[in-house]
C-alpha cells in the first residue's frame, strides 16, 4: 500500500505546488512508482508535469463529484514512474457540490483506495485554503508536508492549520501527522530569512527538515516548460535541494504510519 502525503498550507505562494511536483518527480526518478494528485483548481501541478489542461476530457473533479473511478483519469507523465491525476478550473465548484454528500470529507479517500496498491507514494497537491478540498486531502493522507516560505509573516495562519490538522486527526483520520515542515524560497543574503528559519525551527522542532529550498530562478522557470526542475535543470541548486528532501521523505518508510 502506497504512503499518501498531502502537501498543505492554506497560504498561497509558499511553494506548495513546486514542492509536490518536484518531490513526486524526484521520488519517481529514484525508482519508485508515484502518483501525483492535483487537488487545486488552479491546476498548476497538472501543467507543471506537462499536461495540457485544455485538452482534458476528465479530471479529479469528475472523480470527486461524479464518482468516476480514479484509474480512468490517471495519465502518464514524461517522468518515468510518475503518473498524475489532473485538475482543471472545474474543480472550483466541487466544494459546493460536495456539501450535500454523505461523508463528504472522505470522498477523496474512498477514490484513492482502489488504486493505492499500485503506487509506492501518492502526493496530493492541495489548494491555498482550509476548505472541504483540503480537508479531503488531510482525511485521505497518512502524513502532511507543510512548506513554509522564508518571508515575513511566515507563521501567520499556521495555528489555524495546526487546529485543522488536529480536528481532522480526532474526527476523521487518527493516523494523520505532520511529518515534514519544509522551508522554501530562502535567500541567504537576507537577515530576515535567517530569522524566519530560526522562528520556524523553534515553533515546530524536529519535524523541520534540515534541507532548505533556496530562492532559485530555475525553480521559477521550470513550470513554464511543463517540467519539474529536477528534469529541467538537474544540476541547479533548487533541483539538488528537492532531491535531498525526497531522500528524507523516502526514509519515512522505516518509521511506520503512526
Amino acid at each position: 500500500m502506497g504512503l499518501v502525503y498531502a502537501v498543505v498550507n492554506q497560504k498561497g505562494g509558499v511553494g506548495k505546488t513546486t514542492t509536490a511536483v518536484n518531490v513526486a518527480a524526484s521520488v519517481a526518478l529514484a525508482g519508485r512508482r508515484v502518483l501525483l494528485v492535483d487537488v487545486d483548481p488552479q491546476g498548476n501541478a497538472t501543467s507543471g508535469v506537462g499536461i495540457e489542461k485544455s485538452k482534458l476530457a476528465n479530471s479529479v473533479y469528475h472523480v470527486l463529484v461524479d464518482d468516476l473511478p480514479m484509474e480512468e483519469v490517471i495519465l502518464r507523465t514524461s517522468v518515468e514512474g510518475l503518473d498524475v491525476v489532473p485538475s482543471t478550473l472545474d474543480l472550483a465548484g466541487a466544494e459546493i457540490e460536495l456539501m450535500t454528500r454523505i461523508s463528504r470529507e472522505q470522498v477523496l479517500k474512498h477514490a484513492i483506495e482502489p488504486i493505492r496498491q499500485r503506487y509506492d507514494y501518492i502526493f496530493l497537491d492541495t489548494p491555498p485554503s482550509l476548505g472541504l478540498l483540503t480537508v479531503n486531502c488531510l482525511t485521505a493522507c497518512d502524513r502532511a508536508i507543510v512548506p513554509i516560505q522564508c518571508e515575513y509573516y511566515a507563521l501567520e495562519g499556521i495555528t489555524q492549520l495546526m487546529r485543522t490538522v488536529d480536528l481532522v486527526r480526532r474526527r476523521l483520520n487518527p493516523t494523520l501527522r505532520i511529518a515534514h515542515v519544509l522551508l522554501t524560497m530562502k535567500d541567504p543574503r537576507l537577515r530576515l530569512a535567517q530569522q524566519v528559519e530560526e522562528e520556524v525551527r523553534a515553533f515546530f522542532g524536529d519535524v523541520v527538515s534540515p534541507v532548505v529550498i533556496p530562492r532559485n530562478v530555475r525553480l521559477s522557470e521550470a513550470p513554464s516548460f511543463g517540467m519539474p526542475v529536477v528534469l529541467y535543470d538537474p544540476k541547479s541548486r533548487g533541483a539538488e535541494a528537492y532531491r535531498q528532501f525526497a531522500l528524507e521523505v523516502m526514509s519515512d518508510d522505516s518509521q511506520g504510519t503512526g
